[in-house]
């Protein structure tokens, strides 16, 4: 490509109004119908998939429906973690975003906070509600899209955002290296464990607290079954019920992706063993049964990040050969920073707050604006990251609670 004096320089903000979205899952859903409503802007939503099939119940944190700090930091695990990375003034921006979301987008974030909801309801809600706002139409575009594709969109005065997800078609093309693409050098990864996540209906009303997990774990030697506590849901007559079990390496590669629970009887009786003896203290409890099978995926339970969530290194590198030094582009939700422990679409929806509130502001400079993001993103990263060790962490200890010398080898006393 010969050099172009159309070359964006991070310290201009020249906008079109131009705002491509690459995805169309909840992040790329929830980022299109925030930047929506906003005056100047001309969203296009690329998606790949025509209808939403994934069924998986999800609940949203409380932190993206606050209504002040306190609340926004009203959390067991990482409360402190908040008020020691974020400064009161960026937590008050957020919130005032927060509160200017247009109402029909906020009724549904509320919804969606106060109990469980299957991911693909989520999806289609924000999918209709982007759909029937037709003074302000969005263009949908379906299809795959490469990285080849999405870098050709980058024209100077536009904006792309790339929300595809784990395997984010951009984030290793965000460094300038020739080799980065291969090295995967802007891709960080900390394996914390491998797992079966295991789903399965019951009956009956079914709530799991900590007691629960251990009492209902005596007698598995080996493999525990560990149900998110305050995560089982009931529709009125089913209990969904999804957990964890820990797995070695091992074992990972020899389990196919998907399995049900005869699978597991057959090849690994010792986990299906578990399973049915956690599943029979329930029934012993509340005079119900299992509906259907297990449902069973097989998972490396990683926290990763990109190490660059824009593409300013390019606008900086002075380079005018390359469509990545041309215009800003952006990672958000798990193609940006991806954790286990069923966190994700709620950083994601946080990420996608914080890029919409960046861009809505006209006057905000572009070195200002990546700088900011990316901080933003750097802090979100630390705050999940933290949070995904302690789960750990704890969950290594509740394993070894009937071992007393596995137990103080995994206390770290100082």
């Amino acid at each position: 490509m010969s050099p172009s004096p159309a070359t964006v320089r991070p310290g201009i903000r020249p906008f079109t109004g131009d705002v491509h979205v690459i995805g169309a899952g909840p992040v790329g859903l929830m980022l299109t119908a925030l930047l929506q409503p906003i005056e100047g802007m001309r969203v296009h939503l690329y998606e790949k998939r025509t209808s939403y099939t994934r069924t998986r119940m999800v609940q949203l944190a409380p932190y993206l429906v606050a209504d002040s700090v306190e609340s926004y930091e009203t959390d067991v695990i990482d409360g402190d973690s908040i008020g020691a990375l974020f400064d009161p003034d960026e937590l008050l921006d957020g919130l005032a975003f927060r509160a200017a979301i247009p109402s029909d987008l906020g009724a549904l974030l509320h919804e969606w906070s106060l109990g469980f909801c299957a991911l693909n309801e989520i999806e289609q809600s924000l999918s209709d509600l982007i759909d029937a706002r037709t003074t302000r139409p969005v263009e949908r575009t379906s299809g795959i899209v490469t990285a080849e594709d999405a870098i050709a969109m980058l024209d100077p005065g536009g904006i792309l955002v790339d929300c595809t997800g784990s395997g984010s078609i951009l984030r290793n093309h965000l460094t300038t290296g020739a080799d980065d693409v291969e090295a995967r050098a802007n891709t960080m990864t900390v394996r914390l464990e491998y797992a079966l996540v295991i789903t399965f209906l019951y009956g009956q009303p079914y709530d799991c607290n900590e007691s629960c997990k251990y009492y209902k774990n005596v007698g598995n030697p080996q493999y525990k079954f560990i149900p998110m506590v305050h995560r089982t849901h009931y529709d009125g007559s089913v209990s969904h019920v999804t957990g964890i079990v820990t797995i070695t390496p091992e074992e990972f590669a020899a389990i196919p992706p998907r399995c049900d629970g005869a699978w597991l009887r057959e090849n690994f009786p010792a986990i299906a063993e578990s399973m049915d003896r956690f599943i029979e203290k329930i029934r012993q409890e509340t005079n119900g049964d299992l509906i259907g099978d297990l449902e069973i995926v097989r998972i490396p339970l990683n926290v990763y990040r990109a190490r660059n969530a824009t593409n300013r290194r390019w606008l900086r590198s002075g380079r005018t050969d390359h469509p990545l030094a041309h215009a800003p582009a952006f990672l958000a939700g798990d193609s940006a920073i991806g954790s286990p422990y069923f966190q994700s679409i709620s950083l994601g929806f946080e990420c996608a707050m914080r890029l919409a509130e960046l861009i809505a502001r006209p006057d905000l400079p572009l070195d200002d604006l990546l700088d900011e993001y990316e901080l933003f993103m750097y802090k979100q990263w630390l705050r999940v990251y933290m949070r995904s060790k302690m789960i750990k962490h704890n969950k290594d200890l509740f394993e070894s609670i009937d071992e007393p010398l596995q137990l103080l080898e995994k206390l770290h006393i100082y």
